[in-house]
């Protein structure tokens, strides 16, 4: 999750090098630092199969030291393999069996020197050993990095969110979204009287006799990499179970009986979404929600929550309508990753709308299950004020580069303007839960959205999706009274558009099917304060040209 107000200027046009920088038209400038992390180099040419990672964490000197041990198909010859590990993390060393193996450093990027050049098709592993200081986060989550604090009691209470920044702040892996581990083994060991939570099932804890306790979770899905995660606390544990699926709750002692209260929404919220997206996608491995020292994470099954056990967005309704105060916003926002975001994971972060797209358009579903599909329109159009419409939602390719922040509102808007252009609510729901099955636990971009959702309607939805996502501006629908008639189009930055909508003439709704020239409209209407826009359903613009 990032800020939903923080908007990062992003579009995807044509890129160029100049003097060894890559530059766009939204007038950023790109590194070799960030071709290095966001681009699929030949040296990145392996498919990670599981990470080992065993880690011992400090809270006083706020040091960490262990390895990731890093198990990879390789899908060429390879001689050099990429890892990527912060340059401010030390590295002591790197084995290949038992041999130790020579490497040069690049930025963030670790270039390691096999003695021979692994064959394509060769499973293989190496063992990176590493120890240093990572950096700490100034407002987590939306800067990357560790939170060191102390909970009321006076105990270290420790996380880590990454997502944006990388995984590769704290820990060596294959830092591109493109590439999960099929399975994860996290071992993270704390001080003694301390609880470690993290991804995936607990499978047991060993006192190393040092003062510390390893915590052992075993991941059973792919996942992403920001998505691994440590929680450190003294925690309280109780749990529940929603059909076949365990829920397992950790939070602050002194915050049980109102963790009970707040996260008993949990229920509800798996029944919206199991009959909306199909079953919990993390099965294996169970849900659980664990309370942290920053806002919130879509850590993949173990969700951080610190919204403060309060409604809405600390205590805050982002839409202004009052429906933003009837539910928890981290819990069902951060919970619907689980679905979007962690099952369904985009390539590159040029397409995070993706992820927060279909979040964001997730709150909105879990309205119409519990209170209704017109309070779920009143939400939608309210968190409109949000979107800025100053750049596209699709970032740069290649270069790790997200899209605006409009990619919240503005993609949720454009979901359910897809739902009203289809006008068939049964096809709606049964895509979107065919979507969420088809690519469970698979890496895609946005090309594979749109051929999925264009395939059961007639209508060619490209003009659309090129519209709402690769332009800042919405659709215009413009009138104009000819003579005695009256004349609707559209005004667009895509050529050819082609979007059916919703009017009322008279309160008497019908569908209209513009395009970028004038038609007249079916009916005679005496005025042009006669016709009404739907645009609550429609997120769209209407201009009416006297």
């Amino acid at each position: 999750m990032k800020n939903i107000f923080l908007l990062l200027a992003a579009v995807l046009f044509t890129i160029t090098s100049v003097k060894g920088q890559i530059l766009t038209n939204k007038q950023e400038q790109y590194t070799e630092a960030d071709s290095l992390r966001g681009s699929l180099r030949p040296e990145r040419a392996y498919d990670v199969l599981k990470y080992h990672l065993q880690v011992q964490i400090d809270p006083d000197e706020r040091f960490i030291s262990g390895f990731n041990t890093i198990t990879f198909k390789a899908e060429e010859d390879l001689p050099i393999m990429q890892i990527d590990l912060f340059e401010n993390m030390q590295i002591d060393s790197i084995m290949h069996g038992n041999h130790q193996l020579a490497y040069t450093r690049k930025f963030n990027a670790v270039f390691v020197e096999f003695e021979e050049a692994l064959r394509s098709e060769a499973t293989d592993s190496i063992q990176v050993f590493y120890s240093g200081n990572p950096l700490v986060a100034k407002n987590a989550p939306w800067d990357g990095g560790f939170v060191f604090k102390k909970d009321d009691d006076g105990n270290p209470w420790i996380g880590v969110a990454v997502q944006g920044t990388g995984a590769s702040l704290w820990y060596p892996n294959k830092d591109h979204q493109s590439d999960e581990p099929e399975e994860a083994l996290i071992e993270i060991a704390v001080p003694n009287g301390l609880t470690n939570v993290s991804n995936g099932r607990f499978v047991g804890k060993t006192d190393l006799e040092n003062g510390y306790t390893r915590w052992s979770y075993k991941v059973n899905n792919p996942i992403n990499n920001y998505d691994i995660v440590f929680n450190i606390a003294n925690y309280v544990h109780f749990q529940d179970t929603y059909e076949d699926l365990d829920l397992d709750f950790y939070v602050l002692p002194y915050n049980l009986e109102k963790a009970k209260k707040q996260f008993a929404e949990v229920i509800p919220m798996m029944e919206c979404f199991y009959e909306k997206f199909g079953e919990y996608p993390f099965q294996e491995d169970g849900y659980k929600l664990v309370e942290t020292p920053y806002l919130g994470m879509e850590h993949q099954s173990a969700v951080a929550y610190g919204n403060y056990y309060k409604m809405g967005y600390l205590g805050r309704d982002l839409s202004g309508t009052g429906i933003g105060l009837r539910w928890d916003f981290i819990i069902i926002h951060e919970s619907g990753h689980e679905w979007f975001g962690n099952s369904i994971t985009s390539n590159d972060i040029a397409d995070m709308w993706i992820h927060e797209g279909f979040t964001s358009y997730s709150e909105a579903v879990y309205i119409e299950c519990r209170w209704g599909k017109e309070d779920a329109l009143k939400y939608l159009e309210g968190i409109r004020k949000n979107i800025s419409n100053k750049s596209p939602i699709i970032g740069d390719y290649g270069v790790n580069s997200e899209g605006s922040g409009d990619m919240y509102p503005k993609g949720a808007n454009f979901l359910n303007t897809l739902r009203s252009i289809y006008n068939n609510d049964d096809l709606w729901w049964k895509t979107l839960k065919d979507y969420s099955l088809t690519f469970k636990h698979k890496t895609i971009d946005t090309k594979t959205v749109e051929d999925f959702f264009n395939a059961p309607i007639e209508l060619d939805l490209q003009p659309v999706f090129d519209q709402y996502l690769r332009n800042t501006t919405i659709p215009v629908l413009e009138f104009q009274k000819k003579g005695k008639q009256i004349q609707y189009r559209w005004k667009t930055d895509v050529t050819n558009f082609k979007m059916p909508l919703d009017v009322f003439i008279n309160k008497e709704e019908i569908r209209l099917y513009p395009s970028n020239t004038w038609k007249e409209l079916p009916k005679k209407v005496e005025d042009l304060d006669d016709i009404a826009v739907n645009e609550i359903e429609f997120y769209i613009k209407t201009n009416i040209i006297k």
